[in-house]
Protein backbone atom coordinates (compact mmCIF):
# COMPACT_ATOMS: atom_id res chain seq x y z
CA UNK A 1 0.00 0.00 0.00
CA UNK A 2 1.13 3.42 -0.92
CA UNK A 3 -0.97 6.14 0.90
CA UNK A 4 -0.28 6.75 4.38
CA UNK A 5 -3.77 8.11 5.90
CA UNK A 6 -4.10 10.34 9.77
CA UNK A 7 -4.33 7.50 11.79
CA UNK A 8 -4.14 7.69 15.97
CA UNK A 9 -1.48 5.51 17.24
CA UNK A 10 -4.09 2.54 17.69
CA UNK A 11 -5.18 2.38 14.52
CA UNK A 12 -1.38 2.67 12.65
CA UNK A 13 -0.71 0.08 14.60
CA UNK A 14 -3.62 -2.33 13.62
CA UNK A 15 -3.02 -1.20 9.80
CA UNK A 16 1.04 -2.26 10.47
CA UNK A 17 -0.21 -5.42 12.36
CA UNK A 18 -2.78 -6.33 8.76
CA UNK A 19 0.28 -5.54 6.69
CA UNK A 20 2.57 -7.37 8.41
CA UNK A 21 0.19 -10.44 8.78
CA UNK A 22 -0.45 -10.12 5.20
CA UNK A 23 3.62 -10.25 4.09
CA UNK A 24 4.70 -12.74 6.73
CA UNK A 25 1.62 -15.28 6.68
CA UNK A 26 -0.54 -14.86 3.79
CA UNK A 27 1.32 -14.02 0.45
CA UNK A 28 3.52 -16.78 0.48
CA UNK A 29 0.66 -19.53 0.68
CA UNK A 30 -2.16 -17.79 -1.33
CA UNK A 31 -1.72 -20.13 -4.52
CA UNK A 32 -1.06 -23.35 -2.38
CA UNK A 33 -4.15 -22.54 0.00
CA UNK A 34 -6.50 -22.66 -3.70
CA UNK A 35 -6.41 -26.45 -4.13
CA UNK A 36 -8.64 -26.36 -0.82
CA UNK A 37 -11.43 -25.26 -1.47
CA UNK A 38 -12.63 -23.94 2.32
CA UNK A 39 -10.94 -21.39 4.20
CA UNK A 40 -7.85 -21.91 6.68
CA UNK A 41 -9.89 -22.03 10.07
CA UNK A 42 -6.36 -21.92 11.64
CA UNK A 43 -5.23 -18.55 9.89
CA UNK A 44 -9.10 -17.22 10.84
CA UNK A 45 -8.36 -17.72 14.15
CA UNK A 46 -5.48 -16.12 13.89
CA UNK A 47 -6.41 -12.88 12.27
CA UNK A 48 -9.38 -12.91 14.84
CA UNK A 49 -7.08 -12.80 17.81
CA UNK A 50 -5.02 -9.72 16.34
CA UNK A 51 -8.72 -8.55 15.41
CA UNK A 52 -8.69 -8.41 11.55
CA UNK A 53 -11.92 -9.69 10.74
CA UNK A 54 -14.44 -7.61 12.17
CA UNK A 55 -12.37 -4.63 13.47
CA UNK A 56 -15.77 -2.28 13.56
CA UNK A 57 -17.25 -4.59 16.44
CA UNK A 58 -17.19 -3.09 19.72
CA UNK A 59 -14.35 -4.44 22.58
CA UNK A 60 -17.19 -6.29 24.17
CA UNK A 61 -17.92 -8.57 21.45
CA UNK A 62 -14.23 -9.34 20.97
CA UNK A 63 -13.56 -6.83 18.44
CA UNK A 64 -11.36 -3.28 18.54
CA UNK A 65 -14.37 -0.95 17.74
CA UNK A 66 -12.41 0.27 14.85
CA UNK A 67 -14.03 3.25 12.34
CA UNK A 68 -14.92 1.94 8.64
CA UNK A 69 -11.54 3.79 7.39
CA UNK A 70 -9.37 1.28 9.81
CA UNK A 71 -11.71 -2.00 8.22
CA UNK A 72 -10.82 -0.58 4.64
CA UNK A 73 -6.85 -0.48 5.28
CA UNK A 74 -7.25 -3.76 7.02
CA UNK A 75 -9.63 -5.23 3.84
CA UNK A 76 -6.99 -3.85 1.82
CA UNK A 77 -3.38 -5.04 3.31
CA UNK A 78 -5.38 -8.59 3.83
CA UNK A 79 -6.58 -8.68 -0.14
CA UNK A 80 -2.66 -8.01 -0.70
CA UNK A 81 -1.46 -11.27 0.69
CA UNK A 82 -4.21 -13.26 0.08
CA UNK A 83 -7.44 -12.06 -1.70
CA UNK A 84 -9.88 -15.09 -0.65
CA UNK A 85 -9.26 -14.94 3.01
CA UNK A 86 -10.39 -10.80 2.46
CA UNK A 87 -13.61 -11.86 1.83
CA UNK A 88 -14.14 -12.50 5.60
CA UNK A 89 -12.90 -8.29 6.00
CA UNK A 90 -15.55 -7.33 3.44
CA UNK A 91 -18.72 -9.63 4.51
CA UNK A 92 -18.92 -10.21 8.20
CA UNK A 93 -18.26 -6.37 9.18
CA UNK A 94 -21.13 -5.72 6.71
CA UNK A 95 -22.87 -8.88 8.30
CA UNK A 96 -22.11 -7.74 12.23
CA UNK A 97 -23.08 -3.90 11.32
CA UNK A 98 -26.78 -5.33 10.46
CA UNK A 99 -26.45 -7.41 13.88
CA UNK A 100 -25.19 -4.43 16.01
CA UNK A 101 -27.98 -2.03 14.46
CA UNK A 102 -30.63 -3.93 14.54
CA UNK A 103 -30.36 -7.36 16.42
CA UNK A 104 -31.64 -8.51 19.57
CA UNK A 105 -29.03 -7.96 22.66
CA UNK A 106 -28.96 -12.30 22.59
CA UNK A 107 -28.69 -12.51 18.57
CA UNK A 108 -25.84 -10.44 19.20
CA UNK A 109 -24.11 -11.99 21.74
CA UNK A 110 -25.12 -15.49 20.20
CA UNK A 111 -23.21 -14.97 16.75
CA UNK A 112 -20.88 -11.39 17.17
CA UNK A 113 -18.04 -13.10 19.08
CA UNK A 114 -17.83 -16.03 17.24
CA UNK A 115 -17.65 -14.27 14.16
CA UNK A 116 -15.16 -11.19 15.19
CA UNK A 117 -13.00 -14.07 16.32
CA UNK A 118 -12.88 -16.01 13.35
CA UNK A 119 -14.59 -19.33 14.89
CA UNK A 120 -17.64 -19.00 12.59
CA UNK A 121 -18.93 -17.86 9.08
CA UNK A 122 -22.14 -16.09 8.52
CA UNK A 123 -22.97 -16.04 4.78
CA UNK A 124 -25.37 -13.00 3.19
CA UNK A 125 -28.38 -14.73 1.40
CA UNK A 126 -29.79 -12.23 -0.57
CA UNK A 127 -29.74 -13.09 -4.22
CA UNK A 128 -32.14 -15.71 -5.69
CA UNK A 129 -31.90 -17.18 -9.15
CA UNK A 130 -34.27 -14.94 -10.82
CA UNK A 131 -32.69 -11.52 -10.65
CA UNK A 132 -29.24 -10.57 -8.37
CA UNK A 133 -29.61 -7.52 -9.54
CA UNK A 134 -33.59 -6.99 -8.82
CA UNK A 135 -32.45 -7.85 -5.26
CA UNK A 136 -35.93 -6.20 -3.68
CA UNK A 137 -38.23 -8.51 -5.20
CA UNK A 138 -37.50 -11.46 -3.53
CA UNK A 139 -39.48 -14.91 -3.61
CA UNK A 140 -37.91 -17.07 -0.86
CA UNK A 141 -40.52 -17.09 1.93
CA UNK A 142 -40.93 -17.39 5.69
CA UNK A 143 -44.45 -18.04 6.84
CA UNK A 144 -45.02 -17.06 10.22
CA UNK A 145 -46.06 -20.50 12.35
CA UNK A 146 -46.48 -19.40 16.36
CA UNK A 147 -43.38 -18.93 17.41
CA UNK A 148 -41.39 -19.98 14.07
CA UNK A 149 -41.26 -19.48 10.15
CA UNK A 150 -41.28 -21.52 8.33
CA UNK A 151 -38.88 -21.21 4.51
CA UNK A 152 -38.86 -22.30 1.24
CA UNK A 153 -37.35 -20.95 -1.32
CA UNK A 154 -33.79 -20.78 -3.03
CA UNK A 155 -30.48 -18.26 -2.64
CA UNK A 156 -27.69 -18.60 -5.34
CA UNK A 157 -24.61 -17.41 -6.21
CA UNK A 158 -23.86 -17.18 -2.38
CA UNK A 159 -20.30 -17.00 -1.10
CA UNK A 160 -19.05 -19.26 1.86
CA UNK A 161 -22.70 -21.42 0.82
CA UNK A 162 -21.19 -25.04 1.72
CA UNK A 163 -19.05 -23.65 4.94
CA UNK A 164 -21.15 -20.74 6.36
CA UNK A 165 -22.71 -22.13 9.43
CA UNK A 166 -24.96 -19.43 9.84
CA UNK A 167 -26.51 -17.08 6.86
CA UNK A 168 -28.27 -13.55 7.29
CA UNK A 169 -31.25 -14.41 5.31
CA UNK A 170 -33.71 -12.32 3.57
CA UNK A 171 -36.96 -13.54 2.81
CA UNK A 172 -40.18 -12.44 1.77
CA UNK A 173 -42.68 -12.49 5.28
CA UNK A 174 -46.15 -10.67 3.85
CA UNK A 175 -47.17 -11.89 0.83
CA UNK A 176 -49.29 -9.28 -0.34
CA UNK A 177 -46.39 -6.83 -0.74
CA UNK A 178 -44.04 -7.96 -3.62
CA UNK A 179 -41.62 -5.22 -3.34
CA UNK A 180 -38.88 -3.98 -0.73
CA UNK A 181 -41.23 -3.32 2.10
CA UNK A 182 -42.34 -7.04 2.85
CA UNK A 183 -39.22 -8.24 3.35
CA UNK A 184 -37.82 -9.23 6.66
CA UNK A 185 -34.19 -10.27 7.91
CA UNK A 186 -33.23 -13.29 9.58
CA UNK A 187 -29.97 -15.28 10.95
CA UNK A 188 -30.93 -18.85 10.12
CA UNK A 189 -28.63 -21.73 11.69
CA UNK A 190 -27.35 -23.88 8.43
CA UNK A 191 -28.19 -26.92 9.89
CA UNK A 192 -31.67 -26.73 10.70
CA UNK A 193 -33.73 -29.72 9.07
CA UNK A 194 -34.38 -28.92 5.47
CA UNK A 195 -31.60 -26.85 4.55
CA UNK A 196 -29.75 -28.02 1.78
CA UNK A 197 -26.52 -26.78 0.01
CA UNK A 198 -24.56 -27.45 -3.68
CA UNK A 199 -21.55 -25.37 -4.94
CA UNK A 200 -20.57 -24.26 -8.29
CA UNK A 201 -17.54 -24.99 -10.01
CA UNK A 202 -16.51 -21.47 -10.59
CA UNK A 203 -13.03 -20.10 -11.90
CA UNK A 204 -11.84 -18.31 -9.24
CA UNK A 205 -12.41 -17.89 -5.22
CA UNK A 206 -12.45 -21.14 -4.80
CA UNK A 207 -11.45 -21.79 -1.14
CA UNK A 208 -14.55 -18.80 -0.90
CA UNK A 209 -16.61 -21.38 -2.39
CA UNK A 210 -20.45 -19.82 -3.98
CA UNK A 211 -23.19 -22.03 -4.20
CA UNK A 212 -26.91 -22.30 -3.44
CA UNK A 213 -28.77 -22.83 -0.38
CA UNK A 214 -32.12 -24.31 -0.66
CA UNK A 215 -35.26 -24.01 1.92
CA UNK A 216 -37.63 -26.85 2.29
CA UNK A 217 -40.37 -26.18 4.78
CA UNK A 218 -37.39 -25.42 7.19
CA UNK A 219 -38.46 -24.34 10.91
CA UNK A 220 -36.75 -21.28 11.88
CA UNK A 221 -37.56 -19.68 15.49
CA UNK A 222 -38.74 -16.19 15.44
CA UNK A 223 -36.38 -14.95 17.52
CA UNK A 224 -33.63 -15.37 14.65
CA UNK A 225 -35.79 -12.22 12.94
CA UNK A 226 -33.86 -9.06 13.13
CA UNK A 227 -35.07 -6.11 13.82
CA UNK A 228 -38.84 -5.64 12.61
CA UNK A 229 -40.98 -7.37 10.21
CA UNK A 230 -40.68 -5.97 6.80
CA UNK A 231 -37.97 -3.97 7.30
CA UNK A 232 -35.04 -5.97 6.02
CA UNK A 233 -34.36 -4.95 3.05
CA UNK A 234 -34.07 -1.28 4.30
CA UNK A 235 -31.00 -2.76 6.86
CA UNK A 236 -28.91 -4.92 4.32
CA UNK A 237 -29.09 -1.59 1.96
CA UNK A 238 -27.47 0.18 4.31
CA UNK A 239 -24.62 -1.90 4.47
CA UNK A 240 -23.77 -2.41 0.64
CA UNK A 241 -22.16 1.26 0.22
CA UNK A 242 -19.79 -0.29 3.04
CA UNK A 243 -19.62 -3.35 1.13
CA UNK A 244 -18.86 -2.47 -2.14
CA UNK A 245 -16.09 0.12 -0.27
CA UNK A 246 -14.35 -2.84 0.74
CA UNK A 247 -14.88 -4.47 -2.33
CA UNK A 248 -12.82 -2.50 -4.36
CA UNK A 249 -10.19 -2.19 -1.65
CA UNK A 250 -10.05 -5.50 -1.90
CA UNK A 251 -9.51 -5.26 -5.80
CA UNK A 252 -6.99 -2.80 -5.55
CA UNK A 253 -4.82 -4.88 -2.67
CA UNK A 254 -4.66 -7.80 -5.08
CA UNK A 255 -3.97 -5.55 -8.08
CA UNK A 256 -0.98 -3.65 -6.09
CA UNK A 257 0.53 -6.88 -5.23
CA UNK A 258 0.86 -7.53 -9.05
CA UNK A 259 1.89 -4.27 -9.84
CA UNK A 260 4.88 -4.53 -7.19
CA UNK A 261 5.82 -7.52 -8.23
CA UNK A 262 6.52 -6.46 -11.62
CA UNK A 263 8.07 -3.82 -10.84
CA UNK A 264 10.40 -5.94 -9.44
CA UNK A 265 10.78 -8.09 -12.20
CA UNK A 266 11.20 -5.83 -14.60
CA UNK A 267 13.82 -4.07 -12.98
CA UNK A 268 15.88 -6.95 -13.27
CA UNK A 269 15.13 -8.99 -16.66
CA UNK A 270 17.29 -7.50 -19.56
CA UNK A 271 16.38 -7.18 -23.46
CA UNK A 272 18.73 -5.67 -26.11
CA UNK A 273 21.24 -5.16 -23.16
CA UNK A 274 18.70 -3.31 -20.99
CA UNK A 275 16.73 -3.47 -18.18
CA UNK A 276 13.18 -3.72 -19.23
CA UNK A 277 12.21 -0.92 -17.33
CA UNK A 278 14.47 1.33 -19.11
CA UNK A 279 11.74 0.40 -21.77
CA UNK A 280 9.01 3.53 -21.79
CA UNK A 281 6.68 0.53 -22.96
CA UNK A 282 6.94 -1.44 -19.62
CA UNK A 283 7.52 1.36 -17.56
CA UNK A 284 4.91 4.02 -18.77
CA UNK A 285 2.39 1.07 -18.59
CA UNK A 286 2.84 0.58 -14.56
CA UNK A 287 3.63 4.08 -14.12
CA UNK A 288 -0.02 4.50 -15.82
CA UNK A 289 -1.49 1.36 -13.23
CA UNK A 290 -0.11 3.19 -10.37
CA UNK A 291 -1.57 6.25 -11.03
CA UNK A 292 -4.87 4.45 -11.44
CA UNK A 293 -4.74 2.50 -8.39
CA UNK A 294 -3.82 5.95 -6.60
CA UNK A 295 -7.11 7.52 -7.49
CA UNK A 296 -9.01 4.47 -6.80
CA UNK A 297 -7.82 4.02 -3.16
CA UNK A 298 -7.96 7.76 -2.36
CA UNK A 299 -11.90 7.86 -3.36
CA UNK A 300 -12.52 4.86 -1.25
CA UNK A 301 -10.93 6.05 1.76
CA UNK A 302 -12.57 9.54 1.21
CA UNK A 303 -16.19 7.86 1.28
CA UNK A 304 -15.13 5.69 3.83
CA UNK A 305 -14.32 9.32 5.92
CA UNK A 306 -17.91 10.09 4.55
CA UNK A 307 -19.41 7.33 6.19
CA UNK A 308 -17.50 7.74 9.52
CA UNK A 309 -18.73 11.44 9.69
CA UNK A 310 -22.38 9.90 9.15
CA UNK A 311 -22.22 11.34 5.80
CA UNK A 312 -23.77 10.03 2.33
CA UNK A 313 -21.72 8.35 0.72
CA UNK A 314 -23.42 6.15 -1.48
CA UNK A 315 -22.46 7.94 -4.69
CA UNK A 316 -19.14 7.42 -3.73
CA UNK A 317 -19.19 3.94 -2.74
CA UNK A 318 -20.92 2.87 -6.38
CA UNK A 319 -17.92 4.46 -7.96
CA UNK A 320 -15.27 3.02 -7.05
CA UNK A 321 -17.59 -0.44 -7.21
CA UNK A 322 -17.63 -0.35 -10.83
CA UNK A 323 -14.17 1.33 -11.21
CA UNK A 324 -11.78 -1.24 -9.09
CA UNK A 325 -13.17 -4.33 -10.40
CA UNK A 326 -12.36 -3.30 -14.27
CA UNK A 327 -9.54 -1.52 -13.49
CA UNK A 328 -7.82 -3.99 -11.24
CA UNK A 329 -8.71 -7.08 -13.31
CA UNK A 330 -7.23 -5.30 -16.73
CA UNK A 331 -4.47 -4.03 -14.76
CA UNK A 332 -3.45 -8.02 -13.43
CA UNK A 333 -3.66 -8.99 -16.80
CA UNK A 334 -1.46 -6.67 -18.10
CA UNK A 335 0.89 -7.76 -15.26
CA UNK A 336 0.66 -11.14 -16.62
CA UNK A 337 1.40 -9.63 -20.03
CA UNK A 338 4.97 -7.83 -18.93
CA UNK A 339 6.51 -10.79 -18.01
CA UNK A 340 6.15 -12.62 -21.36
CA UNK A 341 5.74 -16.25 -21.50
CA UNK A 342 6.50 -17.37 -17.56
CA UNK A 343 3.76 -14.85 -16.67
CA UNK A 344 1.38 -17.35 -18.65
CA UNK A 345 1.99 -20.55 -16.03
CA UNK A 346 0.45 -21.05 -12.99
CA UNK A 347 3.72 -20.93 -11.36
CA UNK A 348 3.08 -17.05 -11.51
CA UNK A 349 0.02 -15.53 -9.08
CA UNK A 350 -1.31 -13.15 -11.71
CA UNK A 351 -3.29 -15.61 -13.50
CA UNK A 352 -4.67 -16.35 -10.24
CA UNK A 353 -5.60 -12.64 -9.31
CA UNK A 354 -6.95 -12.37 -12.58
CA UNK A 355 -9.31 -15.29 -11.82
CA UNK A 356 -10.44 -14.06 -8.73
CA UNK A 357 -10.73 -10.40 -8.78
CA UNK A 358 -12.79 -10.69 -11.74
CA UNK A 359 -15.64 -12.07 -10.46
CA UNK A 360 -16.57 -8.82 -8.32
CA UNK A 361 -17.23 -7.10 -11.48
CA UNK A 362 -20.67 -8.82 -10.91
CA UNK A 363 -21.21 -9.88 -7.20
CA UNK A 364 -22.20 -6.71 -5.31
CA UNK A 365 -23.98 -5.26 -8.24
CA UNK A 366 -22.83 -4.95 -11.90
CA UNK A 367 -21.29 -1.48 -13.48
CA UNK A 368 -24.77 -1.17 -15.24
CA UNK A 369 -26.35 -1.26 -11.43
CA UNK A 370 -23.47 1.09 -10.20
CA UNK A 371 -23.68 3.78 -13.17
CA UNK A 372 -27.74 3.65 -12.58
CA UNK A 373 -27.06 4.34 -8.41
CA UNK A 374 -24.48 6.95 -9.52
CA UNK A 375 -27.15 8.63 -12.02
CA UNK A 376 -29.71 8.85 -9.66
CA UNK A 377 -27.82 10.03 -6.60
CA UNK A 378 -26.05 12.72 -9.55
CA UNK A 379 -29.61 13.88 -10.95
CA UNK A 380 -30.97 14.20 -6.62
CA UNK A 381 -28.36 16.41 -5.79
CA UNK A 382 -29.24 18.68 -8.92
CA UNK A 383 -32.77 19.07 -7.95
CA UNK A 384 -34.01 17.11 -11.27
CA UNK A 385 -36.58 14.42 -10.70
CA UNK A 386 -35.35 11.14 -12.02
CA UNK A 387 -37.96 8.59 -13.39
Amino acid sequence: MKTQWMLGEEHEMVRQTAERFARERLREGYQSREAIPTMSRALMREMGALGLIAPNVPEAFGGIGAPSLVNGLICEAIAYGDFNLSYLNMVTPLICDVLLRHASPEVQEQYIPDLAAGESICALGLTEPRGGSDASHLVVSATRKGDSFIFKGEKTSISFAEQASSMLTFARTNPDDSGPRGVSAFVVPLDLPGVSRIAFNDIGTKPVGRGSVFFDDVEVPANALIGRENTGFTQVMEGFDLSRILIALQCIGAAQASVDETWAYVSEREAFGYRLSKFQGVSFPLAEHESQLESMRTLCYHALALRDAGKRHTREAAMVKWMAPKFCTDIIQNCLLLHGHYGYTIDLPHQQRLRDVMGLQIGDGTAQIMKTIIARETIGSVGVHYK
